[in-house]
């Protein structure tokens, strides 16, 4: 009990002084990993102190990671590394090149001494559910990039509201927490205007849109362009089975299927940006260089992470839509 100090008139909150004592000890070797700390009823008895204060002072060393709390045993140490300020929850449904993008610049805008531990749920609500539920209490912040998954506001409403940031898509149901994120409707169809005249050299649009993974936004967008124009057009959910044709431009979401459909083009002997038209999702530099270069419609991502630290560190309640922009390249 001796390695937990409480003064008065030293102008330092009560909470505070416990926070410092534990890392004092901790920091001198008095705690080890696996040690148990006092119990809240001791630390109050002792101390006069109001349980909320003692768990004000457990939940912050909890949430930075320093330690846990064992239902029906109390609290133990997991971590010996006392300046870590923030630990940062952040969740995305798959990683890829730009994802990697958006990551790395989130972690190179932060604090050296925040940690950031990253999930991914893969699209399946029962895995998006699972680690949040885990991890309820066990971070200063949450970010979640909810995807298409429906219902998310049930899970995250689990956490307190002043935690959550959302990223990069946002639903009705979570308007109340703050966001960066992209506007899939309005950019897919203000992309597709910017480049119109080279659409009108093809005689029809098709979207690979996989129902369980894209947002619906994109889909809206490109049957409202495509009405408004006057152009034939079609939606698939797949294109293993498809023969691309002359004067078709597809429209392609993810690198996978863009690779698909560039050797099947390669295959039938069709001209890319002449037979035939592509425009893929999300730019990288590899996509500068493939076939003369891929068109692309995409958002910068790296600013994305900077504004997503940004809100972050600053604890600012705002939603920032993070525009696409349509880069034309040979492809079309």
């Amino acid at each position: 009990m001796s390695v937990i100090s409480i003064k008065e008139g030293l102008g330092i909150p009560k909470y505070k002084q416990i926070i410092i004592s534990i890392e004092t000890a901790i920091v001198d070797g008095v705690y080890k990993r696996g040690d148990k700390l006092p119990s809240i009823n001791s630390v109050r008895n002792r101390f006069s102190l109001s349980r909320d204060t003692i768990l004000f002072a457990y939940n912050d060393l909890k949430a930075r990671g320093i330690i846990q709390s064992i239902p029906g045993k109390g609290y133990y140490l997991i971590n010996e590394n006392v300046s870590v300020a923030q630990k940062i929850f952040l969740l995305f449904d798959e990683l890829n090149t730009f994802k990697e993008d958006l990551y790395n610049s989130f972690l190179n805008n932060l604090d050296p001494n925040i940690e950031v531990d990253i999930y991914f749920h893969h699209f399946n609500y029962d895995v998006f559910s699972k680690l949040i539920y885990d991890n309820l209490g066990s971070y200063n912040s949450y970010i979640i990039m909810p995807a298409n998954l429906d219902n998310t506001d049930i899970v995250i409403n689990k956490l307190p509201q002043d935690k959550v940031y959302i990223l990069d898509q946002t639903h009705l149901e979570l308007a109340q927490y703050p966001a960066i994120y992209q506007n899939f409707e309005k950019d897919i169809f203000n992309s597709l205007t910017k480049g119109i005249r080279l659409l009108k050299k093809y005689q029809s649009l098709v979207l690979l849109f996989p129902e369980h993974k894209q947002p619906q936004g994109m889909r809206k967008g490109f049957n409202i362009f495509c009405k408004m124009h006057s152009f034939d057009h079609e939606i698939v959910d797949s294109i293993k089975q498809r023969a691309p044709k002359k004067g078709e431009v597809y429209l392609i979401p993810d690198d996978r299927n863009l690779i698909v459909i560039i050797k099947k083009i390669k295959e039938l002997k069709l001209r890319l940006g002449k037979d035939i038209g592509i425009i893929s999702y999300n730019d990288t530099l590899l996509k500068e260089i493939v076939e003369g270069g891929i068109t692309t419609i995409s958002t910068d991502f790296n600013k994305m992470g900077q504004l997503l630290a940004q809100m972050v560190l600053n604890k600012e309640h705002v939603k920032i839509e993070n525009p696409n922009t349509l880069i034309i390249r040979n492809s079309l």
